[in-house]
């Protein structure tokens, strides 16, 4: 995968997506297998900001039973089992528990009720053809059995507690990038840092954008039958300074944050009610993620951050509600915040807002080949995705059918994910991280370690994580990695886990140097950025 601008200044398109985020990438994907000609420009790195940013769960959404939204619940859980299809390597089941206290039993009666209808909802959850992505259904755990499986749900009124299954992401920033990598397979002209600075509009149409490149300041044209606008959290701020005036749907943005922890739980996670909402305490390679919050942000969409405040607030809260946890601030390791772009449906309740996506035709702005994308969730986007292209392919003409629905990614086509597994840990007994290194790229592994050449040094760990050097050239030769923040917080897990030691940036931003031709000033601003990206809050 290159960036190959002079594709961009010089074709013209079927369609062009603003936004390499999950949602840009699997239209972009669905486009391109169906033969469209496809361009994708995205202001920063891809899944940097929304798509990262998340509790990296492929859930079917069981408190939006509590509003009846029962076709998104399904649309949810289909979507679930599809993303368990092509990426097994990447998304896996997850055992949940939701503990019950005071010996309520309107509250046992209504939970079991839900997670009964929850249970009907995935009557497909089992039509997999390997057994280890397959989800059982719910139960109920007494006291003293849910005890012995989390025992940190220890507490004088627990009564016991139900356990259910969804599925977790291992890297929601390589799942999207999966996806584009399939598109550029499928012949997707992609980039990023390639900032869209406004629309080319004449005769009240689109005919595309002008865009910059971050990297030399430098301005061109991309010309397209239809444009997607797919920024998530900006959409609006976007659109309104492209078209001079205020557009008629608005977003509506709720800040999430997340907290990092030495592990809390040991194999299941835990849904927490609190205060009518809830948390999450979620197992995450050997750690834990706590999450999320819920609120209303109205500020800078660049400037959204996890504060002091929102550490020790979160702390406090989930302690008041899971006091065996005993969180100290010195715990978190780890934070991030991210902003969830909900359709703006007037309450101003990010809670309990739909979690639904709208395909907009801007033709009520008064314009024409203008849509953007707005709402929805990462488990339901590849759906969007289908249904997009659907309607944008009808303008543009006959393409072919959709085809993501049953075709694996990149890295996912594996018939028996522990088998798959055992084999590479007979295979590359030597490498200390495979494990991790299996989950991140699947059937791409070989090609991956490739990399390394004769080079035995790049196959050493870089930090704790069991990340290696030939990861980093991997990235930069074929995954478009440009910074030392794309290698370390989206390409690799190095980051991922906070910020490493400063011996393992060193030796990263080395192999980048050497790479791309960086002299040592550049050198030493790339580390500085990241160091100060991955610092636990700001001030």
């Amino acid at each position: 995968m290159r960036r190959n601008l002079d594709r961009l200044a010089n074709e013209t398109f079927d369609l062009l997506i603003i936004g390499g985020g999950v949602t840009g990438a699997c239209v972009a994907r669905d486009a391109a297998m169906r033969g469209y000609k496809v361009a994708l420009v995205e202001k920063g790195d891809f899944a940097n900001a929304t798509s990262a940013h998340n509790s990296k769960l492929i859930h079917g959404g069981l408190r939006y039973l509590k509003n009846f939204e029962l076709g998104l619940v399904r649309e949810s859980l289909r979507e679930r089992r599809v993303w368990q299809r092509i990426a097994p390597h990447l998304v896996r089941p997850l055992p949940f528990l939701i503990p019950l206290y005071g010996g309520s039993r309107k509250e046992r009666a209504t939970l079991a009720a839900g997670l009964t209808l929850y249970d009907l909802l995935s009557y497909d959850r089992t039509w997999l053809d390997d057994p280890a992505q397959r989800l059982p259904r719910h139960s109920w755990l007494g006291r003293d059995k849910a005890l012995a499986e989390e025992p940190v749900l220890e507490h004088p009124d627990f009564d016991g507690a139900f356990k259910y299954y969804d599925a977790q992401m291992y890297s929601p920033e390589r799942l999207a990038l999966e996806n584009l990598l399939d598109a550029d397979a499928h012949g997707a002209a992609l980039a990023n840092y390639l900032e869209a600075s406004s629309l080319l509009i004449r005769g009240g149409k689109i005919e595309g954008a002008t865009v910059r490149d971050a990297s030399n300041a430098a301005s061109f044209d991309i010309r397209a039958k239809l444009t997607l606008v797919a920024i998530g959290p900006w959409s609006d701020i976007f659109l309104d300074a492209a078209l001079g005036k205020k557009t008629a749907h608005r977003i509506l943005r709720s800040k999430g944050i997340h907290l990092v922890v030495p592990s809390v739980s040991r194999k299941a996670a835990l849904t927490v009610a609190a205060n009518g909402g809830h948390f999450f305490i979620l197992p995450w390679r050997k750690h834990t993620i706590l999450g999320t919050t819920d609120t209303a942000f109205t500020g800078d969409p660049d400037s959204v951050h996890v504060t002091e405040d929102d550490i020790s607030e979160f702390l406090g809260f989930i302690n008041s509600h899971l006091p065996e946890a005993r969180l100290k601030r010195a715990d978190v390791i780890h934070s991030y915040a991210g902003l969830r772009p909900l359709v703006d449906e007037g309450s101003g309740d990010t809670y309990d807002a739909s979690r639904r996506a709208e395909l907009i035709d801007h033709k009520e702005d008064g314009v024409e080949g203008l849509y953007s994308a707005i709402g929805g969730k990462w488990t339901t986007s590849r759906d969007l995705a289908e249904k997009i292209v659907d309607t944008m392919g009808a303008k543009i003409g006959s393409g072919r059918s959709c085809a993501t629905k049953t075709s694996r990614l990149p890295g996912g086509a594996i018939d028996r994910i522990e088998t798959f597994h055992a084999e590479q840990k007979r295979a590359h007994s030597d490498l200390d991280g495979i494990d991790h290194l299996t989950r991140m790229y699947g059937r791409r592994l070989d090609t991956m370690l490739a990399e390394a050449g004769n080079r035995p040094g790049l196959l050493q760990p870089l930090g704790v994580t069991g990340d290696i050097g030939a990861q980093v050239l991997f990235a930069i030769r074929e995954e478009m990695a440009l910074t030392l923040a794309d290698v370390v917080t989206r390409r690799t897990g190095i980051g991922q886990l906070g910020k490493p030691a400063d011996g393992v940036l060193a030796s990263t931003a080395d192999i980048m140097a050497a790479e791309l031709n960086w002299n040592a000033d550049r050198r030493a601003r790339e580390i500085e950025n990241v160091a100060k990206s991955l610092v636990v809050s700001r001030p």
